[in-house]
C-alpha cells in the first residue's frame, strides 16, 4: 500500500457537537454532546488511515463528518486541496461521488426492497459514469450501467445471477461484497469503511480484509478504516490514530504504533490484546484501566483520560490539556510525559498493572 506523498483530505480542528434539549417542546439547548472535539489530521493519498478507540470515542462520527454525513460545529475539511466544509447543493453532491462509504452492518445499510441490479445502478443513474467507465462502456444507458454492475459483481467475486436476488438472500459476508461493490462502483477517490468487518464471522473477516486491499491496488483507492479490532486495524493500515472521547491521543504509523506505544490509553489498549504464544502471554504485564469512560457531554478538564490513567501526575494532568505533539518523526502522541513513561521515569500506579499470575509448581509439603 503506497502513497504518492500529497494529501487526499485533510482535517484541521474538527467539531461535530450534538445539542441536549429539554423543555416541553425540546426547544431549550441545555449543552452539547462533543462527539468529536478538535480533531486535526491528514490522510496521504492511496494509504490507509485506521481510526481506533473504544465505544463511544466518536471515530465512527469522525468518519461520517468527512464525507459531510454530518454537520460540523467547527473547524476545517479540506478534500483533494478544494474546501468542502461548507459545501451545500449541487457542489456537495459532485463531491460526494468521489467520496463513498462502507458501512458496519450490511442488511442494514442494503435496502431489502431493491434487488442487488437496483441498488449497484442506482450510483450510476444518480451520479452517471465516469469518464473512464465512459470509455469502457460507451454511452450512458442501462445496459451500460447493467454492464458496468455486472463487473463490479465479478471484481468483488460475486456471480451474475446475484443481480435479480435481494439482500436478505445473501450471507453477511456476501452482503459486505454487494456493499463494498456498491461503494466502489463510482470509482471513488476515498472510501470510509466503518467497522467493515466486525459483523462478519471470523472465517470471513480475512476475506473481505483481502478484497478491500485488492480493491485498493486496482482502483487506487484511499481509506480511512473506522475499527475496534486492533488485529484487523495493524493488518490493513498504514497509519493509525487512536481516540480518546473526541480527541485523538496518538498518531503514528502501524509499525511503530505496535512497537513503541506512547500514550498512555495505546499502551493500555495493546496489553490487553491477547498473544498465541502461552509462554509470553503468561509473561506480560496488563494495563487495568479504572472507571468507566466520561461523558463526552462533559469531559474531564486537562487531559481527558487522566480520570483512568495510571500515570497520572496530579500537577498537570487535571488542569493543563496536551497538545498532540510529534515525539519522534511521524509519532504524535497527546500526553504531557510521554518521554518520561517511555524512559521509565513516570511509574503506573501499582494496583493498575495486573502482574502475571505464576503458580507454585512445587508439590505440597
Amino acid at each position: 500500500m503506497s502513497s504518492t506523498g500529497d494529501h487526499l483530505i485533510e482535517v484541521t480542528d474538527l467539531k461535530v457537537h450534538y445539542p441536549i434539549r429539554k423543555g416541553l417542546l425540546f426547544d431549550r439547548t441545555v449543552g452539547h454532546v462533543k462527539a468529536v472535539d478538535g480533531v486535526s489530521l491528514a490522510v496521504r493519498r492511496g494509504e490507509t488511515y485506521g481510526l481506533v478507540g473504544e465505544s463511544g470515542c466518536g471515530k465512527s462520527t469522525l468518519g461520517r463528518a468527512l464525507l459531510r454525513l454530518e454537520e460540523t460545529a467547527g473547524g476545517r475539511i479540506v478534500f483533494d486541496g478544494a474546501d468542502i466544509t461548507d459545501l451545500k447543493g449541487e457542489q456537495l453532491r459532485r463531491t460526494r461521488r468521489r467520496m463513498q462509504m462502507v458501512f458496519q452492518d450490511p442488511m442494514a445499510s442494503l435496502d431489502p426492497r431493491q434487488s442487488i441490479q437496483s441498488l449497484l445502478t442506482e450510483p450510476l443513474t444518480v451520479h452517471g459514469l465516469s469518464e473512464v467507465d465512459r470509455e469502457e462502456f460507451g454511452k450512458n444507458s442501462s445496459k451500460t450501467y447493467l454492464a458496468k454492475a455486472v463487473s463490479m459483481l465479478e471484481m468483488v467475486g460475486m456471480p451474475r445471477s446475484a443481480l435479480e436476488k435481494y439482500p436478505h438472500e445473501f450471507s453477511g459476508g456476501q452482503r459486505q461484497r454487494i456493499g463494498i461493490a456498491r461503494a466502489v462502483i463510482l470509482n471513488p477517490d476515498l472510501v470510509i469503511a466503518d467497522e467493515p468487518v466486525s459483523a462478519l464471522d471470523v472465517s470471513v473477516q480475512a476475506q473481505v480484509i483481502n478484497l478491500l486491499e485488492r480493491l485498493q491496488d486496482t482502483f487506487g483507492l484511499t481509506y480511512v478504516v473506522v475499527a475496534h479490532d486492533l488485529a484487523v486495524v495493524r493488518h490493513i493500515s498504514d497509519t493509525i490514530g487512536v481516540m480518546y472521547l473526541g480527541t485523538l491521543v496518538e498518531e503514528a504509523s502501524a509499525d511503530d504504533l505496535y512497537a513503541e506505544p506512547m500514550h498512555p490509553y495505546t499502551i493500555a489498549l495493546l496489553s490487553a490484546i491477547p498473544v498465541p504464544d502461552p509462554d509470553v502471554e503468561d509473561s506480560r504485564e496488563r494495563i487495568l484501566l479504572s472507571g468507566d469512560l466520561p461523558s463526552p457531554a462533559n469531559p474531564p478538564s486537562g487531559c481527558r483520560f487522566h480520570t483512568r490513567c495510571p500515570w497520572k501526575q496530579e500537577t498537570k494532568c487535571d488542569s493543563e490539556v496536551p497538545e498532540l505533539r510529534e515525539i519522534k518523526p511521524g509519532h504524535k502522541v497527546a500526553c504531557h510525559f510521554a518521554e518520561s513513561i517511555l524512559a521509565g521515569r513516570v511509574k503506573p500506579d501499582e494496583d493498575a498493572v495486573l502482574e502475571p499470575r505464576i503458580e507454585d509448581a512445587s508439590p505440597t509439603q
